[in-house]
């Protein structure tokens, strides 16, 4: 088999600070031949990202590739002109980024942005870009592939746009896409149904990949070989067979170790206080203008009641698109709800954030599911911490100095990352800032939005580990909202599942094995498992499920 990607003694430097050139890739060499899919999978910060944009010739700002080949189709790209990379990037090599929320221009269609590549290079006609793209749609499994073009990215929900991206890749028939942590954001469900259209699409047109991901029950669906990356280092290649069932390198079974964080254990009886700490009584919310009722148009969360004790956490799964991430808006008074009461801490809060007190808004924090987006990139870390700590605490600058440095320790990063800017950090580094800022406020309830999505296996249970020695300190309480239900049982004290905006479900973790609404069986049913063979056998009907949830 011919290799159409080879990567030879590949060598990337960054430049720190004070100016000092430090190695982070260390001589990489891996190969890819055509149609074959290639992960790199390691912690963050490994040099998975750095390691696969080298593809393209490119390195992140403050890096340089400072020795090596990385030859694509025959070309070194380390050797060409920015001009002739440029004709190489969209053609035959496209990237389809980890955040595509972050990648797509909310000013401008999506069809337009899908079939830009094809004007920049002159492919094709605009007519014949735009029957492309539609057949892409309709191959990656999008709804209503003929008009959903017309939409705008924030009128599609987070699978369909990760999907969109793909399409945008795939236009200009690429020899080799780059993956890069294409489903961490999505739910179980959704994820199945992206695996599948990516692996239809690719094997099809027999286009090679280099999958980076975290996840290797992800990995195994859909790679053919596996290299393991640490420290900017290969630790490990092999099969993906060798990989899940012969690992040598003691790294690569820590991976495989951390794959379901530590269940929580025996849950203790809940608080009999007589208030909860947060009480949610038959709450709407939504889009739209309001109509003569008071209702917004598009309702994304449908009359949910929940309650959270103190000391305890719930967890809210469901697909893409089922209001969850919605409803934490509403609890948070992000965006205010339409109809129903927030009791918080035994007071009646205002629907709207603005309306609340400061204390209150203190007291209850939000941590955003894309990093990429909840922090302002023009700012130092320093400085994103340190807001939080004057508006809230008034700190004069040696407290806060002192302080950031606990809050960096908290959620394990090297204090020497506080005068970096998010764009210099990676995407695990990145979500641990945007927690650390939520714990700078010293809240009694963190609302988490899939904040361990964009994290490594390994760093994920860190992360897990940390929030219960955080809740046994502190006394904290979370409402975790995940795709990743190994997660939320490892956590939560208790589960409600949503379907339609609707609470279909509320279980305890000790019963999750056995559930008795069909959605909820669908939900479990999709965590993909450390088997290759495992996508193509699984059986579902979901749209059958999900019919059965709309009536």
């Amino acid at each position: 088999m011919t290799n159409l990607v080879e990567i030879c003694d590949l060598k990337v430097e960054a430049t720190t600070d004070s100016g000092r050139h430090v190695e982070i890739i260390k001589g990489v060499s891996l190969a890819v031949a055509k149609g074959e899919i290639v992960a790199l999978i390691g912690e963050s910060g490994s040099g998975k990202t750095t390691i696969a944009l080298t593809l393209m010739g490119h390195a992140r700002p403050g890096c340089r590739i400072s020795g090596g080949i990385v030859s694509v189709a025959g070309k070194n790209m380390v050797a060409l002109s920015e001009k002739q990379r440029a004709k190489v990037r969209g053609t035959e090599v496209a990237y389809v980024p980890q955040s595509a929320a972050a990648a797509f221009n909310p000013a401008t269609t999506i069809m337009d942005q899908v079939i830009e590549v094809t004007r920049i290079h002159g492919l094709m006609s605009p007519d014949e870009a735009r029957t492309r793209a539609v057949e892409l749609f309709r191959a990656l499994s999008l709804p209503e592939p003929d008009t959903i073009g017309s939409r705008y990215p924030h009128q599609v929900s987070g699978g369909q746009l990760q999907r969109l991206a793909a399409a945008m890749a795939l236009i200009g028939d690429p020899k080799l896409v780059i993956f890069d942590e294409p489903t961490t954001a999505l739910d179980v469900t959704t994820q199945i149904e992206v695996l599948r259209a990516f692996k239809a699409v690719m094997k099809k047109g027999g286009i090679a990949g280099v999958y980076v991901s975290h996840d290797l029950a992800v990995v195994a669906q859909i790679a053919d070989r596996i290299v393991v990356l640490k420290g900017g280092e290969a630790k490990e290649t092999g099969t993906t067979e060798e990989i899940l069932n012969e690992a040598k390198h003691p790294y690569t079974r820590e991976l495989l170790a951390a794959f379901e964080p530590k269940s929580r254990g025996p849950v203790a009886a809940a608080p009999t206080s007589p208030a909860p700490l947060l009480k949610i009584e038959d709450l709407v919310a939504g889009y739209g203008q309001r109509q003569t009722d008071g209702l917004p148009l598009v309702r994304a969360v449908e009359h949910v009641s929940l309650k959270v004790e103190k000391g305890r956490n719930l967890g809210i799964i469901g697909e893409s698109g089922c209001g969850k991430s919605t409803l934490a808006r509403a609890i948070a008074g992000i965006l205010p709800a339409a109809v129903g009461k927030i009791v918080f801490d035994g007071k009646e809060l205002s629907r709207s954030a603005r309306e609340r007190s400061r204390d209150q808004l203190r007291q209850m924090q939000i941590v955003f599911q894309y990093a990429d987006t909840a922090l302002n990139p023009a700012k130092s870390v320093e400085d994103i911490l340190d807001r939080p700590l004057v508006f809230y605490h008034r700190m004069d600058r040696k407290a806060r100095s002192a302080r950031i440095d606990e809050l960096l320790d908290m959620v394990r990063l090297p204090r020497n990352l506080r005068h970096r800017r998010p764009g210099e950090l990676s995407g695990g580094q990145k979500q641990r800032v945007n927690f650390a800022r939520a714990l700078a406020a010293d809240p009694k309830l963190i609302l988490c939005d899939e904040i361990t999505s964009a994290l490594d296996t390994v760093v994920a249970a860190a992360v897990i580990d940390l929030l219960k020695d955080l809740q046994r300190d502190l006394g904290l309480s979370y409402i975790f909202i995940s795709h990743d239900l190994s997660v939320v049982e490892a956590i939560c004290d208790e589960i409600v599942v949503m379907y339609g905006g609707r609470k279909v479900e509320e279980i305890m973790p000790a019963k999750v094995k056995t559930p008795q609404h069909p959605y909820s069986q669908l939900l479990f049913s999709s965590v993909p498992k450390l088997d290759p063979t495992w996508l193509d056998g699984l059986q579902q009907d979901a749209e059958l499920v999900r019919a059965y949830c709309r009536r």
